[in-house]
């Protein structure tokens, strides 16, 4: 089983702001910007609150779209990948969880041979939020943030997603079955397996609540330096090399959506503890 770290969610260029760790500590990963989607901030919801709501507590309604500023309304589309919170939408029965990629980052992914009962953990941007009268805030003391494990997903089918593509209804809205992406290079979904080969007690896709375990910058540095365990020493990890092991932290590339770590026994025993306890929250 090869271990894939996917960073995805809001950042300084998508969104142009953190995900908010909420104060229950939920990880909220939010989808990036998509002009193109059927899908709106106002339709995903967490506990009776939707996404359009939490946000404009956060940062007002200012956002970044395509890396440019604009500004956030009830029909601003987004991109709901990877989708692996289940309560976050209505859902169609069959439904389960799922990932898209296209292009170079598809190429890099068959590059590296990820298929079927691969996993990928997803982390991203956060900072902690406090309640302030009754609406959420970035903490003031968690001003720079932290990349942050928040979901996986384990593979149990590979789709091919063009125009000879069959689509289960429930797959539908995903935004990788959307027509306009039917047409290019390399346009792919993995679809998450029914449980997790390694515990099938849990669910083949779902999310995290926080946990220290779950971090990956290293306190007090910038949020791309991060703190990993021994075991990470001596396995591969695409986009990187040796000299990425820096004296007392490892220096994460700015290039890259995934990085593959090829197969390798104690990263994977690594990543079997974080299903093992509190941390799940699916």
């Amino acid at each position: 089983m090869k271990i894939i770290l996917s960073r995805k969610g809001f950042d300084s260029a998508a969104g142009g702001y953190a995900n908010p760790i909420l104060p229950d500590g939920t990880l909220l990963s939010l989808p990036i910007p998509d002009k193109s989607s059927s899908v709106c901030f106002s339709d995903l919801s967490y506990k009776g609150k939707s996404y359009y709501e939490i946000m404009g507590e956060l940062h007002g309604t200012k956002m970044k779209e395509d890396g440019k500023p604009a500004i956030l309304s009830e029909i601003s589309g987004c991109h709901l990948d990877p989708d692996i919170r289940v309560e976050a939408v209505k859902r169609l029965s069959g439904w389960k969880g799922l990932f898209g990629q296209i292009g170079a980052a598809q190429s890099h992914l068959k590059n590296q041979s990820v298929g079927v009962g691969d996993l990928f953990l997803y982390f991203g941007w956060f900072r902690k939020t406090v309640l302030v009268d009754g609406k959420l805030k970035f903490d003031k003391n968690d001003k720079h943030g932290r990349h942050i494990i928040y979901g996986y997903l384990q593979v149990g089918d590979v789709i091919s997603a063009n125009r000879e593509a069959v689509f289960e209804p429930w797959m539908m809205g995903h935004p990788h079955t959307y027509s306009e992406r039917l047409d290019r290079t390399g346009n792919t979904i993995y679809v998450a397996k029914d449980s997790l080969s390694f515990n099938d007690k849990l669910a083949g896709y779902g999310v995290f609540a926080y946990d220290d375990r779950l971090v990956f910058t290293k306190p007090g540095e910038a949020r791309s330096k991060w703190t990993l365990p021994d075991c990470f020493c001596h396995a591969e990890i695409s986009y990187h090399t040796k000299n990425n092991w820096k004296d007392g932290y490892f220096q994460s590339a700015a290039r890259g959506q995934e990085f593959v770590i090829g197969e390798n026994d104690e990263v994977f025993k690594w990543a079997e503890r974080l299903f093992m306890d509190k941390a799940m929250n699916i």
